[in-house]
């Protein structure tokens, strides 16, 4: 094989590489299943056209059953994606995957954390830092804020104070009697029925709000542009997040 050869097939490899990162970008979020149902779905399609299923026909299909959202929507869903993304990157707690606004919920990080440091206080109270900062980059950019990090069980208010309460309540750090485990089930009914507890879990939760939008005022800049592009582009995969915020 030719050297020019040798490096046409190199450069082949490399963008076949680049297009099923793009692809995994996009369908994060998807099952299994979503996954082998789109891939179906786009076989049948090139072979009613009498094709070989490329590229467009996977992206195609990842995308079929998400409508354009709202302009307005759209650039608050990145923004917040975004402020997560930065306080994650900044604390250092570990490598970020991608990040993804083009999802029928919203958005959505794709986030790996380090071990190292994570049994203690202060990893604990960086994680929820990071949990605050899309309703904290909201208020740095519009003032305002969105339910878009409350209203459901998996939302980043739901973890966010399912933490503070476990660090309060079974993982040893509480400011009332921290050598008593509880193991509560139901956080809602047992702050609730605990206003003195309640008000700390909450101070927990207002502490890690502060951090965060230190934090982001702070990376204004950084904060802006991640949000730029991932608004344009929709999704980013790890190494072009990483990108923006180490300044390359």
């Amino acid at each position: 094989m030719t050297d020019q050869a040798m490096t046409n097939m190199g450069s082949i490899e490399s963008d076949i590489q680049s297009a099923l990162k793009r692809l995994g970008t996009r369908a994060m979020g998807l099952t299994g299943a979503d996954v082998e149902r789109i891939v179906r779905e786009a076989r049948q399609t090139a072979r009613r056209q009498k094709r070989p299923m490329c590229y467009q026909d996977l992206e195609d299909g990842i995308r079929m059953h998400r409508p354009q959202l709202p302009h307005d929507l759209r650039w608050r869903f990145a923004v917040h994606e975004a402020g997560h993304a930065i306080v994650h990157h900044v604390l250092k707690l570990g490598p970020i995957e991608g990040i993804t606004i083009d999802m029928p919920e919203g958005g959505y990080n794709l986030l790996s954390f380090h071990r190292s440091g994570s049994d203690t206080l202060s990893y604990r109270e960086d994680l929820l830092a990071m949990l605050m900062a899309g309703r904290a980059a909201e208020h740095v950019v519009f003032c305002s804020i969105s339910v878009g990090s409350a209203g459901s069980e998996d939302s980043d208010l739901a973890r966010a104070t399912r933490l503070a309460l476990a660090l309060e309540r079974s993982l040893g750090f509480g400011a009332v009697q921290p050598l008593l485990y509880r193991d509560d089930k139901d956080p809602t009914s047992v702050l609730d029925a605990q206003p003195h507890l309640a008000a700390r879990i909450h101070a927990r939760l207002e502490k890690a709000l502060a951090k965060a939008l230190d934090l982001l005022n702070g990376n204004r800049e950084k904060l802006d542009r991640l949000t730029a592009v991932l608004f344009e582009q929709q999704v980013l995969d790890g190494e072009a997040v990483r990108g923006i915020l180490d300044g390359e």
